[in-house]
Order: structure tokens, then C-alpha cells, then sequence
């Protein structure tokens, strides 16, 4: 299956992004794309190789956020129970799917809700 460009483009910017936050690494477990800090995944980035429809999964606390996200077409409450914390996999094909602008918003959501107090005032300075 072929990764539409424009999704393909979305991905790669809210991946780099992700990787761009103080203390960020990727990792690969269960063959997916994460990003984690202090050892903890604040973003799934799923896989980009066409096997899978592209996406991300965010955890957001702020709750106009969550409903903001839960809206776009295709999203939904994470699997594995993760749903239940605030985690949302949101879909980036479909169309009327959200911006790369929004997802990094999104994103650094996640990531201050994971990250060490220490590493949050670090992105604040910058």
C-alpha cells in the first residue's frame, strides 16, 4: 500500500519534531517508530512503510485537546487500555486530518505530561 505524500510529509515533521524535544530519542519496539524521554514513550509514531495507514498517538490531559482530538475523523481512544489515560491515535490521511502545526502542539502536550519537570523548563527557556 502506497503512504500518501502529503500524510508521508506530516509524519516526518511531527517525527521531527518529537525528536527535537529536550532529552527525546526514538526508539523502535514492536517494530513501530516512538519517541520517548526519561525512557517513557510521550508519542507512538506507528510505521512508515505502507503497511499500516499512518498516524500518531498523543496523551492529552488538557481536555479541550482530547475532544479537539477525538473529533478528527478516523481518531479514537488508544488500544491496550491506554485510552483510559488520555491517550488518542489520531489517523494522518484521512482527509479534514489535523495539521503538522497541530499535531506538534499536540505533541509537546504528550511530552510535558511525560518529561521531568527539569527537561519542561528547558523547552520553556528555549
Amino acid at each position: 500500500m502506497a503512504v500518501p505524500r502529503n500524510a508521508l510529509k506530516k509524519w516526518e515533521k511531527v517525527r521531527a519534531y518529537a525528536l527535537g524535544l529536550p532529552g527525546a530519542a526514538e526508539e523502535h519496539p514492536w517494530g513501530e517508530t516512538v519517541a520517548k524521554v526519561n525512557k517513557k514513550v510521550f508519542v507512538f509514531l506507528g510505521v512508515d512503510d505502507g503497511s499500516h495507514p499512518l498516524g500518531v498517538t498523543v496523551k492529552l490531559k488538557d481536555e479541550t485537546a482530547h475532544a479537539h482530538a477525538l473529533a478528527c475523523p478516523g481518531a479514537e481512544p488508544a488500544g491496550y487500555g491506554l485510552g483510559a489515560s488520555g491517550w488518542v491515535g489520531v489517523p494522518l490521511e484521512p482527509r479534514g486530518a489535523p495539521s503538522a502545526e497541530l499535531l506538534c502542539d499536540w505533541v509537546e502536550e504528550s511530552y510535558r505530561t511525560i518529561a521531568p519537570k527539569r527537561l519542561a523548563a528547558e523547552l520553556d527557556a528555549r
